[in-house]
Order: C-alpha cells, then sequence, then structure tokens
C-alpha cells in the first residue's frame, strides 16, 4: 500500500497546481475579455469632433520690449564687427602707406 501513496499524493498536487494555473488563465482571460469590450465600445462611442488645441504660434505672446532690445543688442554687435572689419584695412593701408610711402 506504501507503494500507491507516491503516485497518488503526486497526482493529487499535479491535478492541484493544474486546477490552479487553469483557474488563473480563465479569470485572467476573462478580465481581459470585459477590458478590450471597454476600451472598444469607448472607442466606437467617442465623437468624432476633436478638438485640437492652439497653434504653437498662436501660444506665443509678443513681447515687443524685448524684440526691441534683440533688435538693438544685434544692431550694436553688428556695427562692432563692422568697425573691426575697417579697423583691419585701415591698419593695413595705414602700414602700407607708412613701409612704402604714398
Amino acid at each position: 500500500m506504501s507503494f500507491l501513496v507516491g503516485p497518488v499524493s503526486g497526482a493529487l498536487v499535479a491535478g492541484g497546481v493544474y486546477y490552479g494555473f487553469s483557474n488563473l488563465i480563465q479569470s485572467r482571460t476573462e478580465q481581459h475579455r470585459k477590458d478590450l469590450h471597454q476600451l472598444c465600445v469607448r472607442l466606437v462611442e467617442t465623437p468624432s469632433i476633436v478638438i485640437a488645441p492652439p497653434s504653437a504660434a498662436s501660444r506665443i505672446a509678443a513681447r515687443p520690449f524685448s524684440s526691441f532690445v534683440h533688435e538693438k543688442w544685434n544692431g550694436e554687435v553688428d556695427a562692432a564687427y563692422h568697425w573691426v572689419r575697417t579697423a583691419d584695412k585701415r591698419v593695413q593701408e595705414w602700414g602700407r602707406k607708412l613701409l612704402y610711402g604714398e
């Protein structure tokens, strides 16, 4: 009789594990089925008109003072660049006149 205890207890354990996994798979499948149904209903019943957010250009506020400062800064940098460029040419001409004369 002791030779039957091992296989019978193994069969009971295997049956319990099988039942547990089967029940878990069935309950999760049912939950997934319900979730998919809810998503499908939401997808079908949503209104087709979607209100888009305002464009990025319309959300940028006009800042006249900031624009004025940027323009002024760019003008000053441009003037400094041109002064350095013309100064370089003037120094070259002065050096040429100094070395070679008029």
